[in-house]
């Protein structure tokens, strides 16, 4: 308890711009397991994560573990500093290149990810809609795909282009995604994705 009221002090004290190391350090020690917390344009999202949200994420998992096998570099929940004024973002999948590698601070480089999903959350989905998505595509991130169980829909956003994506397409779940040609480059099937 005393942790969280000092650390409130230090923020409401301190006028410079918080670091993404420092939100990020903060997190860790505030945030329990199971929430998952990332920070888009300064402002820190939490949700906690459901069992919907993770059952399709598993789905997008096991068709990238049949199409590039079980050594293909892919993170979930892991933090990726994006384009952007703080964006930490922690996506729900990222596939990194073959011979992707972290840098000197032990992350991962937004310049090797060819592919996220990310799967709405009650409360958050505006990000992925909005911000994120603004930041994949100024990352120039080929494959953007996001899963909404609420509209039992994905949308898939490619072609990134000077900040914007130049392609979308819209499937829904139980219908086939065709990401061939794609730096994924296989037919996603959607038939167990759960809705919610």
């Amino acid at each position: 308890m005393t942790v969280v009221e000092t650390d409130r002090i230090e923020m409401a004290d301190n006028d410079a711009e918080w670091s993404l190391d420092r939100w990020f350090e903060l997190i860790e020690r505030m945030v329990p397991e199971g929430i998952k917390a990332e920070v888009v344009e300064g402002a820190v999202s939490m949700v906690p994560q459901r069992n919907v949200h993770w059952q399709i994420i598993r789905r997008i998992l096991y068709a990238l573990d049949d199409r590039f096998g079980r050594d293909t570099l892919v993170t979930t929940d892991v933090r990726i500093d994006f384009p952007g004024d703080q964006n930490g973002f922690c996506p729900d999948m990222a596939k990194f290149r073959d011979g992707a590698e972290t840098d000197a601070e032990g992350r991962w480089r937004h310049e090797d990810v060819e592919f996220v999903a990310e799967v709405i959350s009650r409360g958050t989905g505006m990000n992925d809609y909005g911000p994120k998505k603004a930041a994949y595509a100024e990352a120039g991130v080929p494959v953007y795909l996001v899963a909404d169980p609420y509209q039992g829909r994905c949308h898939v956003f490619t072609s990134p282009k000077n900040g914007e994506y130049l392609t979308e397409s819209k499937s829904d779940f139980g219908d086939d995604i065709d990401l061939t040609g794609t730096a994924v480059d296989l037919v996603l099937k959607t038939d167990g994705f759960p809705r919610d």
